[in-house]
C-alpha cells in the first residue's frame, strides 16, 4: 500500500507552504536545497517540517491539502499544535462591522 504525505512546513518569513507527496524525505529535501526556482518556499528557505499526516488514499490526501491551503494561519498554527478542539471556532467567519452614514435631508 502507498502512501501519501501532507506536510506543512514553516518558512524563514514566518509563513507556512502546505504540499503533498509521495516521498516527503526527498521532497523536503528539494525544498531546502532550493531545487524549483520558481516555487513559493525557494526564497523562503531555511525551512522546517512543522506537520505532516499520512494517507493511504491519494483522493483523500489531496482534499485535504486543498482545504488546509485555505486556512488562515492562526488555523494552521492550531493543527501544527495539536490544539484541534479549537479548528471548529477558527473555521467561523468574521465579517466586517458595516459603517453606517446618515444621509441629512438639504
Amino acid at each position: 500500500m502507498k502512501i501519501y504525505y501532507l506536510y506543512i512546513l514553516k518558512c524563514s518569513d514566518n509563513t507556512y507552504y502546505t504540499g503533498f507527496i509521495s516521498n516527503l524525505e526527498k521532497r523536503f529535501f528539494e525544498h531546502q536545497q532550493g531545487k524549483y526556482q520558481e516555487s513559493y518556499t525557494h526564497k523562503r528557505r531555511p525551512l522546517e517540517l512543522v506537520f505532516y499526516a499520512e494517507f493511504s488514499d491519494v483522493g483523500f490526501a489531496i482534499d485535504w491539502e486543498k482545504r488546509i491551503k485555505k486556512w488562515s494561519k492562526v488555523k494552521k498554527e492550531a493543527l501544527i499544535n495539536d490544539e484541534y478542539e479549537k479548528l471548529p471556532n477558527l473555521a467561523k467567519k468574521k465579517f466586517k462591522k458595516l459603517k453606517i452614514f446618515s444621509i441629512q435631508n438639504y
